[in-house]
């Protein structure tokens, strides 16, 4: 005869089984999705091996050059001049530092008035500009000129570029 301490024991050995068998099926699981994401991996890095491979190969300058002649007519290509090339300090400030006209909201519905009546507008929309908070600015912000080119160096044509490892 069986005391419950033995049933109980029998139960808990089950749900034991029971635990380990889950724990064990979502563990392969698991590892077969590792597997197909290191192959997936492998192939994209197969992939990106060929892509700089093929890359190498159409930008030979032998092979642009064939190209070049061989277009010649269609194309019309001209060499670039050394003055048609720029140094990143020598472009205009970015959109970002363009500095910020200094309108107060008061400033700004004063001249849309102005503005406004000198222009033949209806007060309305004078006055509907400056609830929206319109900044209207009558002077042109002045457009950023390039640095003035330095005299060449004699490492002119060491040229810092990036490359593909």
């Amino acid at each position: 005869m069986l005391k419950t301490f033995d049933l109980v024991l029998i139960g808990v050995m089950t749900a034991t089984a029971a635990v380990t068998y889950t724990i064990k099926h979502r563990a392969e699981l698991k590892l077969e999705e590792v597997h197909r994401l290191e192959a997936e991996i492998k192939l994209e890095e197969d992939t990106i091996d060929l892509l700089k491979a093929d890359w190498a190969l159409q930008s030979q300058p032998n092979r642009l050059e064939r190209l070049v002649k061989a277009y010649d007519d269609e194309l019309q290509l001209q060499p670039t001049q050394s003055t048609a090339l720029v140094h990143a300090k020598e472009l205009p400030m970015l959109k970002s530092e363009v500095p910020v006209p200094d309108v107060t909201e008061a400033k700004a519905s004063a001249k849309s008035a102005t503005e406004a009546s000198a222009k033949g507008a209806t007060e309305a929309n004078a006055k509907g500009a400056a609830l929206a908070g319109a900044t209207v600015t009558t002077k042109a912000q002045p457009v950023p000129k390039p640095a003035p080119r330095a005299e060449p160096e004699d490492d002119a044509d060491e040229i810092e570029t990036g490359s593909v490892e």
